[in-house]
């Protein structure tokens, strides 16, 4: 298989389930796997990575469909499940053991996902404001997380389909971190966003059942920013009832960009779990 997109230089391809997947590899070490959330790739981890790699292999994959790609959106592999398929490939393929798991936003429910088709890859799971509901759950607080979340996906998608790329990153970055977020970042991290929205359009999400959570045994670090929307910290409320966890590690001056609002903060986190673990 050859790409049909050009990679970037500061990448590698590997070929898994028929699909060339992009992904950036740095240092050398334990290995962190870094698993991107909406509308964005890999390119989002530069300041994790650059934090990460002196002590640890950092591995950070570009999902399915994301670029390099330029996709239109269509098509029926743009799944949570297809996406968690294509990370385990790629992790038997380096033959790295096992690694620690995190997902942002989608990418924690991504990650958790990953966790129930392939535990035997993953030595912890590191969840940073992981955009997951539960199966079942019917309290108000996540009733309103999953209505607020379903709203602002599809605020998005009304934009995309009106040709209003920038409107609707801006709108969606805006809800997660504050009025002023998407005119606050640099255009190089706009520019990232521009590059992926279209992936927005064949993005579902299903709750997780009890039990998947329940079945998970590797030990988790919950990471959520001061300046986070609530939803996120509701969600590990109600993960602490289905299995143990540790207390939510909260980043301070940051919201849902919080590896890139506060990098320092964020990577000492990571460390410090994994260097335990």
């Amino acid at each position: 298989m050859t790409p049909l997109w050009p990679i970037p230089r500061d990448a590698k391809w590997l070929e898994v389930n028929g699909y060339p997947l992009t992904y950036q590899d740095a240092g050398s070490g334990p290995t962190i796997v870094l698993l991107h959330g909406s509308i964005v790739d890999y390119r989002t981890w530069e300041p994790t990575v650059a934090g990460l790699s002196s002590r640890f292999r950092v591995v950070a994959p570009s999902l399915r469909h994301h670029f390099p790609e330029s996709w239109d959106g269509v098509g029926a592999d743009f799944t949570i499940e297809q996406h968690a398929a294509d990370v385990a490939a790629l992790v038997s393929s380096l033959a790295v053991g096992q690694v620690h798991l995190l997902g942002w936003s989608r990418g924690g429910l991504v990650a958790v996902e990953m966790a129930r088709q392939a535990p035997e890859l993953i030595k912890t799971l590191i969840l940073e404001d992981g955009t997951i509901s539960v199966a079942g759950d019917e309290t108000d607080a996540m009733r309103q997380a999953k209505a607020a979340a379903e709203k602002r996906m599809n605020t998005l998608n009304s934009a995309i389909r009106r040709g209003e790329f920038e409107r609707g990153a801006q709108q969606l970055v805006d809800a997660l971190n504050g009025t002023g977020a998407w005119s606050r970042l640099p255009p190089e991290r706009r520019q990232i966003m521009l590059d992926n929205i279209s992936t927005a359009l064949a993005d579902t999400r299903n709750p997780v059942p009890k039990e998947v959570l329940a079945a998970l045994r590797m030990p988790m670090l919950l990471l959520t920013g001061e300046n986070s929307p609530k939803s996120y910290a509701e969600f590990y409320d109600t993960l602490r009832k289905i299995r143990e966890c540790g207390p939510t590690v909260v980043i301070p001056k940051a919201a849902h960009l919080m590896h890139l609002d506060n990098p320092v903060a964020f990577n000492t986190a990571i460390m410090r779990f994994v260097s335990e673990n």
